[in-house]
């Protein structure tokens, strides 16, 4: 579908049923509803209940949900996508004494699909490319890097000659991420609906995977990253507060749809 463009130039994706129905589920812990509440959640967001089993049935044949005796969970896939979602929310951090960790990547003869497959993976890991093949961040993450990586890269830590903060913004689009962050939060302010907070949220959630979680000594003035959790983890309480209130046997928190 294509992203609608509001005003101040955000772009949102439109709901759909799947989108719905995956951001209730990945904001429930464990991540199964059952049917007759997933079916009611989800029609409070204007989709109808035909049209959400059609979603439910296309989801099982997709792999993204699992069957159950008495519901619908999320699939092995969608979990690591949840625990993904959680930590962009709430990112594991420690305090920074200057190393930076430095993953340089040593096989050769992969093809396209298995470069970009790598890529992708790093830049999940918070990493950024200095040049080819060479990626690095701060090493203030309380996260290990996946022993996988050995099989394809030379893990190590470095301390770069080079002025930290100058490095970091080199590394990372700092001022574009902080602009669209601010833009994010006035858009949610006046967000309007369940739908439309949805909707809105669901953009929060996928910029906050593209927070590249820095110390704050290598961070611009007035960075508003914990702003926008905190906006985030409000609309997670309303949320919960109405699957209560509408006598729902889970708690999700409405976890908006971010990237795969």
């Amino acid at each position: 579908m294509n992203d609608s463009v509001p005003p101040g130039g955000l772009a949102l994706r439109p709901l759909s049923a799947r989108s719905v129905v995956l951001s209730l589920l990945l904001g429930t812990h464990p991540a199964e509803l059952p049917v007759k509440d997933l079916v009611r959640l989800v029609e409070r967001f204007g989709v109808g209940g035909s049209t959400v089993r059609a979603a439910l049935s296309r989801m099982v044949g997709a792999g993204d949900l699992r069957r159950t005796d008495t519901g619908y969970r999320l699939s092995e896939r969608l979990l690591e996508r949840q625990r993904r979602q959680d930590e962009a929310v709430r990112p594991h951090t420690r305090a920074w004494g200057g190393d930076w960790e430095m993953v340089v990547i040593t096989a050769t003869g992969r093809g396209p699909a298995e470069r970009a497959a790598l890529r992708t993976r790093l830049a999940a890991l918070r990493l950024a490319e200095l040049r080819e093949g060479v990626w690095l961040r701060p090493a203030n993450l309380g996260r290990p890097l996946p022993g996988a990586l050995d099989a394809v890269a030379e893990r190590c830590t470095a301390r770069p000659e080079r002025v930290p903060g100058e490095l970091a913004a080199e590394l990372w689009p700092l001022d574009a991420w902080s602009a669209t962050a601010r833009a994010l939060l006035a858009h949610v302010d006046g967000a309007q609906g369940p739908a439309g907070r949805l909707t809105a949220f669901a953009a929060v959630v996928r910029h906050l995977l593209a927070d590249p979680v820095l110390p704050p000594e290598l961070l611009p003035p007035d960075w508003p990253g914990a702003a926008l959790r905190d906006a985030y983890t409000d609309y997670q309480r309303e949320q919960a507060g109405r699957v209560r209130a509408d006598g729902g046997r889970s708690e999700p928190g409405g976890s908006p749809v971010g990237p795969s």
